[in-house]
């Protein structure tokens, strides 16, 4: 007689499977029985597929998907963008996107073990994607934090950036309307002046923004909180978080198509600009999206499919995925759109409102003058008078494409249009909580990479999950923090451009050179015929060996050549100009760029060198064999039919 108990493993990335056997040579004697225990380490698996899906997804759809899809889009000639999008998520991101399901499903091991098992050669890989994935959740947790403090501040009615605050005069007699905010906008001061704070220069103020820094503490206990168990708690989470983004998509989609001017703005998005296909920046800008929209190359959807069973079909998930992806970036482009277009009809009826009162008011003037003959005497007293008369330009092109990216799309452009909604409150408060759960999703993905990777290593994989989890946002906090100082969003600006882009480009060119020239293509193909049923056909092993990690490396040198044309530079907020302007970074700063970059993937050349010359020990990992890994995941298997 033999029975099975699973149980909690302390670092809960493994449970302990006990099988307890009754050994009796007497059946009528129970004296004689003994009794054996044998207990081994089985991975956690997913509670369902639903799940898997629902937190890869969840990681794969963030915030980029919201606000700068539809920026590139409408950037790179509407319609006409989708052709080398499609073009690059077919050659570039569902190939790499399969390949690391594959590998992390066959080799059951988080990213730095992965690498190593690939090649002894190729450790450095895994701990690169590790730093770099720290580096991200740092700055992105920064705008989580944001996202929250709307939130809170979205609790009000009317909102607090409905209006123009009300100052005290320099003489302190009257109530006088900041210059920065009546010539910008409620909604660009709030966000400048009464959120970030804004320094003029990143040299200018450490002095710590103790609203942000606060919510920015907030954000990091959520985090803690949801991965403290691993895909035990955050598996369950992602039930909400995944799915909330789209109900509030939906909602908006449908308030959306009741504004007036909706469709100005959808045309306006969608409208090919066939000439812009012509321009090298567009297909880059198409593969850049497409890269890191996936999320690839951080390692989490490594450490998401080393929890899948043995026989789970990765072609369908890698499938299922990406067209996901790619569909919530084309309908989350509509929503905003449409939202804009609202935005931009209403700016255009208020300056063409406001530039007929300025007419009617120089005809009247002109009408006075002509009245009592003052213009026959001085000739040019009309001109001297209608001097001061300045005509706004309406043009309806020109307000839908001043909606920035990034934060400035959502914090600016997108809560003004909300501000002329009726009950603004309410989407508000449905807004920023939706940007909220698509923030955590994404951050739960890039924390999971790292904590399944140092757990799976010698040395990590003894602390409990609970402290290496606490330890890992302590680090990010404290990354963070200069963050949230008055000049943090240059800073943020900083990690954003260099902490990521270049490194995951190099991580992922070295992962298909490692599983196509290291591991095999032949042994790769026969491990995913051994757990889905179908091998792998000729265009799949066409885009691993040439196609895929070719285009990449183009896109790595095109990316060096435009950074290299001139000195590393960001946008700065000038006050008085009331607008963003290009300044170049301080040396300090530079070198603080130079570190970011290599910090990650020096690792990569240098595990190599220490490991060839022998410099440092380490322990040769072999891949579990097939029959293992299958005997093991079956008390984790679903139903996983294989089409």
């Amino acid at each position: 007689m033999t029975e099975k108990n699973p149980s909690a493993d302390k670092t809960a990335t493994y449970k302990n499977i006990s099988t307890t056997a009754m050994l009796t040579s007497d059946e009528e004697d129970p004296q004689t029985r003994v009794e054996v225990i044998e207990t081994e380490k089985v991975r956690l698996g997913w509670d369902n597929k639903v799940q898997f899906l629902l937190s890869a997804i969840g990681f794969a759809v963030g915030l980029g998907n919201v606000w700068r899809f539809p920026w590139l889009c409408q950037k790179n000639g509407g319609g006409a963008f989708l052709i080398p999008y499609f073009v690059m998520l077919i050659f570039e991101g569902i190939p790499i996107f399969y390949l690391e399901l594959s590998i992390g499903q066959r080799l059951r091991q988080g990213a730095i073990n992965v690498w190593s098992t690939v090649s002894p050669y190729l450790g450095g890989v895994g701990i690169a994607t590790t730093v770099v994935s720290i580096l991200v959740a740092s700055y992105y947790n920064v705008v989580i934090g944001w996202v929250l403090f709307y939130f809170v501040q979205s609790f009000q009615s009317p909102l607090p950036w409905a209006e123009c605050p009300q100052v005290a005069s320099p003489n302190g007699t009257e109530l006088t309307i900041p210059r920065e905010c009546s010539e910008s906008s409620p909604t660009a001061y709030f966000y400048h002046r009464e959120t970030l704070m804004h320094a003029n220069r990143i040299e200018e103020s450490a002095e710590i923004n103790w609203k942000l820094a606060v919510a920015l503490v907030v954000a990091w206990v959520l985090a803690y909180l949801c991965i403290i168990k691993s895909i035990q708690s955050s598996g369950k989470i992602v039930y909400f978080t995944a799915t909330f983004p789209y109900l509030v998509l939906f909602a908006f989609f449908i308030r959306g198509l009741l504004l007036k001017g909706f469709e100005k703005g959808i045309i306006h998005l969608f409208t090919p600009k066939w000439d812009r296909l012509l321009d090298p920046l567009v297909w880059l800008d198409a593969a850049t999206q497409i890269f890191f929209s996936l999320g690839l190359a951080f390692g989490t959807m490594i450490a998401y499919a080393s929890y899948n069973p043995i026989h789970g079909n990765t072609l369908r998930d890698t499938i299922t995925i990406s067209v996901a992806n790619c569909m919530t970036s084309l309908f989350a482009g509509i929503v905003v759109f449409s939202i804009l277009g609202f935005r931009a009809t209403y700016m255009m009826e208020n300056c063409e409102a406001n530039n007929a009162k300025l007419l009617e008011r120089l005809n009247s003037t002109a009408h006075q003058l002509n009245t009592t003959g003052l213009s026959a005497h001085h000739g040019n007293g009309t001109n001297n008078i209608t001097s001061g008369y300045v005509l706004q330009k309406c043009d309806l092109e020109t307000f839908l494409s001043d909606a920035a990216s990034g934060p400035g799309l959502v914090f600016i452009a997108f809560t003004d249009a909300i501000n002329q909604m009726p009950g603004a409150t309410f989407w508000s408060i449905l807004f920023f909580l939706m940007l909220l759960t698509l923030g955590l999703d994404s951050l739960f993905g890039a924390l999971e990479s790292v904590t399944t990777a140092l757990q799976d290593v010698r040395g990590f994989g003894k602390l409990r999950r609970e402290i290496l989890s606490g330890l890992l946002c302590i680090t990010g906090l404290c990354i963070g923090l200069p963050m949230v100082t008055y000049s943090g969003e240059y800073i943020l600006q900083m990690f954003d451009s260099f902490a990521g882009n270049l490194p995951l480009l190099l991580i992922a060119i070295c992962e298909c050179v490692g599983v196509c020239y290291f591991y095999g293509i032949t042994r790769f193909s026969d491990d995913i015929e051994y757990m889905t049923g179908t091998r792998p056909n000729i265009f799949w092993k066409i885009c691993w060996m040439l196609v895929t990690p070719v285009a990449m490396l183009v896109i790595l040198i095109a990316s060096i050549v435009l950074m290299s044309q001139g000195k590393a530079s960001y946008y700065a907020w000038n006050k008085e100009m009331v607008t963003y302007e290009k300044v170049p970074y301080p040396d300090w700063a530079v070198f603080i760029v130079v570190v970011l970059v290599l910090m990650s993937v020096l690792f990569i050349p240098g595990v190599a060198i220490a490991r060839y010359f022998n410099l440092v020990k380490y322990q040769k990992l072999e891949p579990v064999p097939l029959k293992e890994a299958e005997a093991k995941s079956h008390d984790n298997d679903f139903s996983d039919t294989n089409v």
